[in-house]
């Protein structure tokens, strides 16, 4: 594995800020999870199994290939219960479906702050343009706060949980200002800005809707389309250890919002849970939260 130094001709040669090249080169780790919080109370079921109306949703623009544009149509706006998010019967049990036709996010009614979520997932290999050709692509975004479609016309502001196929754990603040940090080395082989998460390394930043816009996950734990997945995420103020199978694949530090671009960056403790509808179809059940009043921790073997 080439060993990246901070020298202005390296950062260029692979894309990088100088800052990024001081940070070490990615090196595969297996990860671990232990000292589990135990519940501080009861878990909560966030999806009822019969409707949606602990939910609000909202749809982006009637074209998804409008979202990133500078000029665009109106979004739909409040629309999605009923044809984009369902509730059906899957594999015998019932599901919040999401069609992923139309871009938008389903939020939901509640503020939590220090929880434990716990959620299934599953893929059916359906997917529609734009993204035809790209990786089954959703996501979870906690800390969710603001007006709907702040971001792109198409979601509230938060902090994404990715749910991507060879992505899943990704963390991707959502929105202008938003901020995370996580312990980041640099990876060559991934898009830019590529850094990926590796425990023990030095902080590193992601920043919403600019250049440093992710932090890739440690490894891919998700499994085949159409196979259910597990994804656990623990938050404890503003601080979140993302799951995947059991298996840790980021661990995120110092999440903050600033209110304008000239404001100090304010920690983000609280918010809603949002789901996202981003051109696959896909499908969740088993939605349960319950509070923590500390986070694992994740080891190195």
């Amino acid at each position: 594995m080439l060993k990246i130094v901070a020298t202005a001709g390296l950062a260029l040669l692979f894309g990088l800020s100088v800052a990024q090249a001081e940070a070490p080169a990615f090196q595969p780790q297996t990860l671990v999870l232990k000292n589990i919080p135990v519940a501080t109370g009861p878990a909560v079921a966030l999806f009822n199994g019969q409707d949606l109306d602990d939910w609000t949703a909202w749809l982006g623009y009637k074209d998804p290939a409008q979202t990133y544009l500078p000029k665009h149509d109106a979004p739909i706006g409040v629309a999605g219960k009923g044809d984009i998010f369902t509730v059906v019967s899957e594999d015998g049990a019932p599901a919040l479906h999401v069609s992923g036709e139309t871009w938008g996010s389903l939020v939901h009614k509640g503020d939590f702050r220090n929880y434990h979520l716990r959620l299934e997932y599953k893929w059916s290999g359906k997917r529609y343009a734009p993204r035809l050709n790209d990786p089954e692509n959703n996501g979870l975004l906690y800390h969710t706060h603001g007006e709907p479609g702040a971001v792109w016309g198409t979601w509230s502001r938060a902090v994404e949980f990715e749910i991507m196929t060879g992505s899943v754990g990704m963390v991707v603040p959502v929105g202008n200002g938003l901020e995370v940090d996580s312990s980041v080395a640099i990876d060559p082989s991934i898009i830019d800005p590529k850094q990926r998460f590796m425990a023990g390394a030095p902080l590193g930043k992601t920043v919403g809707n600019t250049a440093l816009w992710n932090i890739e996950n440690n490894s891919n734990a998700d499994k085949p389309v159409g196979e259910w997945n597990t994804l656990d995420l623990y938050v404890f103020a503003n601080h979140a250890v993302h799951v995947v199978n059991g298996v840790p694949v980021m661990e995120v530090w110092g999440i903050c919002d600033k209110a304008s671009e000239s404001a100090p960056c304010e920690p983000l403790i609280h918010g809603a849970i949002q789901l996202q509808s981003e051109g696959a179809e896909t499908f969740f059940r088993n939605i349960t939260i319950e509070p923590i009043n500390s986070l694992p921790a994740i080891e190195v073997r």
